[in-house]
C-alpha cells in the first residue's frame, strides 16, 4: 500500500469518526464523497477494506457504517451523553470508550443484564467510577470477530455478580469474564484513548495481549489466537 492509498483509507476512517463525535452518527456515503471530494464507489471500496481490516464495521448490505468502535449507529443498550451531543454505546467498552476517546466527562445509561433494573454512571476520565457495577463479557476474544456487533450486544453492565449468575442460569449460558468497574474503566481508557487521532493503528495480537496481561486479563478466554486484527 503506497502512501496516497495509507492518506486516503485515513481520511475515509477519520471522516466517520468527525461525524460520530460531532453529529451523533456516520455520514452516509454520499455525504462522506461531497466531504473528501470523491466519488461515492471510491467512499464505498474504501469503506469495504476498512471494515475487512476490521477498522470500521459496515452493515449487512455493506452501504453503511453500521459501527466505527467506540460508537453505534444503532441502539446497542447503552446511551452515552456529554455535555453537547448524545451517543449510541455498542458496548459496556465502548461506552467507556467513548468517555476515552473524548477525553471528557460522559453519562452512560444502560440496564443491569441480569435484574433489568436501570443503571447509570458517570464516566470521568480523571478517576473510575464508584459504583459497585460489573461488566459481563460472555465470548471468548477469539471470537470476538465471528459476528462483532453479536459480540458487542452481549458486553453488558449488571448490579453485580450475583445478577451475571443468576441471567447465565434463565438463559441456558456460561458465565463468561466478570470485570470490576475500575477494571472496565481503565480497559476503556487505555484502548480508545487515542481512537480520534489522525495517526491512530490498529493494535496487533500481539500488543492487545500486552494490554489485557498488564491490566489482569489473562487466560484461555482473554486468548486471542490468531484471528487476525484484535477487536474493537
Amino acid at each position: 500500500m503506497d502512501a496516497d492509498d495509507t492518506q486516503r483509507l485515513r481520511e475515509l476512517r477519520q471522516v466517520v469518526y468527525r461525524e460520530f463525535v460531532e453529529e451523533g452518527r456516520p455520514p452516509t456515503a454520499a455525504e462522506a464523497a461531497r466531504r473528501l471530494q470523491l466519488g461515492v464507489e471510491e467512499v464505498m471500496a474504501g469503506w469495504g477494506r476498512l471494515h475487512d481490516d476490521h477498522v470500521l464495521v459496515l452493515d449487512d448490505d455493506r452501504v453503511g457504517i453500521r459501527m466505527a468502535h467506540p460508537f453505534s449507529a444503532a441502539p446497542m443498550h447503552f446511551v452515552v451523553a456529554s455535555a453537547e451531543q448524545k451517543w449510541w454505546g455498542g458496548c459496556a467498552w465502548d461506552s467507556f470508550g467513548i468517555m476515552a476517546a473524548l477525553g471528557q466527562q460522559v453519562l452512560v445509561a444502560t440496564t443491569c443484564l441480569g435484574c433489568g433494573r436501570p443503571l447509570a454512571l458517570l464516566a470521568d476520565p480523571g478517576a473510575p467510577p464508584p459504583e459497585p457495577y460489573v461488566a459481563h463479557f460472555l465470548v471468548p476474544a477469539a471470537r470476538w470477530w465471528d459476528d462483532v456487533v453479536a459480540t458487542c450486544s452481549t458486553i453488558r453492565l449488571a448490579c453485580d455478580r450475583e445478577c451475571v449468575e443468576r441471567w447465565a442460569a434463565a438463559e441456558g449460558e456460561r458465565v463468561g469474564a466478570v470485570l470490576d468497574l475500575t477494571t472496565m474503566w481503565r480497559l476503556g481508557k487505555v484502548w480508545y484513548g487515542d481512537r480520534l487521532h489522525d495517526d491512530h493503528r490498529r493494535r496487533t495480537p500481539e500488543e492487545a495481549a500486552v494490554v489485557f496481561a498488564e491490566l489482569g486479563l489473562t487466560g484461555p478466554f482473554w486468548d486471542l489466537g490468531d484471528p487476525g486484527p484484535a477487536a474493537g
